[in-house]
């Protein structure tokens, strides 16, 4: 074995570092990174991506040192549960001094993608002078910047091949930023300006599609005007990525016939997105794309169950389907029936909590497309009742699953049938889904559910529970089990001290914890804190902020945020967010 290893190190550095560019990933890499000072020194040098899943769990400065040769960044702010108003707006993920530190020691970056993280037009300008090479920026669900900052980009990076915002808030201040591109700039193959609220200069933009012949994917708002539209599709037939705003609009003499003409010219059309509001008249439109559709996301389309089952009937190659607002289960049932290959479904409501359109999916919908869909892979569903039966149903018939997000409105809800709790129906997607990688849970769950979820979820990788549980054994169930979670999301459950302290070391191998309405102490807190350094335990206290030293130890916390460090607290916590 020594024999073979000193062979195989006296090979040149460059046949390793081609070796090293088939690893698929940074866990990969890490770990030949430690197997001598030689591969350490060689994987340091040859790290091209680097990925950050939390980005107060390194120093930026130390980061850039650490992989000097650095051309494609992706780093995450805020914790997950923000996406659900759970975390302070101004609780921190500030991209400024990651930004400084790329343009101080990574001067050939090419690709920076951010997500969940406070993005300043400063750092737009910053990124637009500082990388000479750059050409991708993906911004997803970002705030602090304006269209002032993309103008800088539109001026400055001549070889931007990417611009991708997705569900940002962006304040519009630079009227036209999208005429700053140069009349030469022809690279453009990305474009998903989705997220923006202002109406757009469709002649401005039409231009510079033209320019672009390597354009594939084009997002646009959803005020973009119908009869505009039609202009843009008709410069750029090999579009493969399509998002639209609203099929609706007034009935102009031969506006629907220009439309169905536009959208026939897309031969190449994979992907088709938005579709804000769908009229009757002008839905249609859209009939001769669905055959080569292999995703369709339909965002707040008001589409009723009979128009949606002349789309999906269409759309025999569907291999991914997401729609915000569909109440009923005949649409679901439709689908079953017509796009066997469907890989990942996502059924989600724009309210929630029904304040504007009631839920009122059941059980029935997921039924028939777990039956009907042989490929199925990946589900999100929004409902308003579920039963053990069906879970099992879907347990049984769909054992590939990867990810099953169940979301059922009202919390704690039973079993509607036979009012037990919907442990066995979960119990069994966690034991015939093997590979399952990511999991939310919901409705009436004891802690007999986490016992089968510790003991069969192998490789679950993510968790994310709300309202269930009797006791802290649920939490020593999950802790204690999972070998391989990385993130685990709670929101008011029993779970308290014991159980996070009688596992403390697992948080180490974890990328972080939030809990939130828990039984969890502040004294807890304490203790895992001194016993495990390399955590940050973050107490968020928004109705006071300033010293803990004040609070006594039995008192519970409201939001704990606990995440693997190397680089210790963070200095730009806000008042509220209170390192133990």
């Amino acid at each position: 074995m020594d024999r073979a290893f000193s062979w195989a190190a006296s090979f040149p550095d460059e046949v390793w570092e081609h070796t090293f560019s088939f690893l698929p990933t940074g866990a990969d890499r890490n770990a030949v990174a430690l197997v001598c000072r030689s591969w350490h020194r060689i994987e340091r040098l040859s790290r091209r991506k680097i990925f950050v899943g939390n980005c107060y769990a390194v120093a930026p400065a130390t980061a850039v040192r650490r992989f000097p040769e650095v051309r494609s960044a992706t780093i995450k702010g805020k914790p997950h549960f923000a996406d659900f108003n759970l975390v302070p707006a101004d609780w921190g993920g500030g991209a400024g001094t990651w930004i400084q530190s790329m343009a101080e020691g990574w001067p050939l970056l090419e690709e920076l993608r951010l997500k969940r993280m406070v993005v300043s037009d400063d750092c737009l300008e910053l990124v637009a002078r500082s990388f000479k090479n750059f050409r991708v920026l993906s911004l997803v669900s970002c705030e602090g910047f304006s269209t002032a900052g993309l103008a800088a980009i539109a001026a400055n990076c001549r070889n931007l091949k990417a611009l991708d915002l997705h569900e940002n808030e962006v304040e519009e201040n630079c009227i036209n930023w999208i005429s700053h591109f140069p009349e030469s700039f022809t690279s453009l193959v990305t474009l998903n300006i989705s997220c923006l609220d202002g109406e757009m200069n469709v002649s401005i933009l039409e231009r510079l599609i033209s320019r672009c012949p390597n354009l594939k994917t084009l997002r646009l708002n959803h005020v973009t005007p119908l009869e505009k539209l039609v202009g843009l599709l008709h410069v750029a037939p090999q579009l493969v990525d399509l998002g639209i705003g609203m099929l609706i609009g007034e009935g102009h003499p031969g506006l629907f016939s220009k439309l169905e003409s536009a959208f026939a010219h897309l031969k190449h059309l994979k992907n088709l997105s938005g579709i804000w509001e769908a009229g009757p008249l002008y839905f249609p439109a859209i009939y001769s794309i669905c055959e080569g559709l292999t995703a369709l996301h339909l965002c707040d389309s008001g589409i009723q169950t009979p128009e949606l089952s002349k789309v999906v009937s269409r759309c025999k190659n569907l291999q991914q389907l997401w729609a915000m607002d569909l109440i009923e289960d005949d649409g679901l049932i439709a689908v079953a029936s017509s796009c066997k290959l469907l890989r990942e479904l996502r059924i989600f409501p724009s309210d929630p909590h029904g304040l504007a359109q009631p839920v009122s999916l059941t059980e029935y919908g997921l039924i028939a497309v777990s039956s009907g869909c042989v490929m199925l892979e990946s589900i999100l569903y929004f409902c308003r009742q579920m039963t053990n039966s069906a879970l099992l149903s879907i347990a049984n018939n769909r054992p590939n699953l990867t990810c099953f997000r169940l979301c059922i409105i009202e919390p704690c809800t039973p079993d509607y049938i036979t009012l037990e709790p919907l442990d066995a129906g979960f119990g069994a997607i966690v034991e015939s889904c093997k590979d399952l990688r990511r999991l939310s849970i919901s409705g009436l769950l004891t802690d007999h559910v986490f016992k089968t979820i510790g003991a069969s979820a192998n490789h679950l990788e993510m968790l994310s529970v709300a309202f269930a549980g009797n006791s802290d054994a649920g939490l020593h169930y999950i802790l204690s089990g999972c070998k391989k979670l990385r993130k685990l999301e709670i929101r008011d459950c029993p779970f308290g001290d014991k159980a996070l302290l009688d596992n403390a070391d697992k948080l180490e191998t974890m990328r972080s914890l939030w809990m939130s309405s828990c039984s969890v102490s502040l004294g807890a807190c304490r203790l895992l804190a001194k016993k495990m350094p390399r955590l940050n335990v973050e107490v968020i206290d928004e109705n006071g902020g300033g010293s803990l030293e004040s609070w006594s130890d039995d008192c519970l916390v409201e939001k704990l945020y606990i995440y693997r460090t190397i680089t210790g607290p963070r200095t730009d916590a806000p008042p509220f967010v209170l390192t133990v």
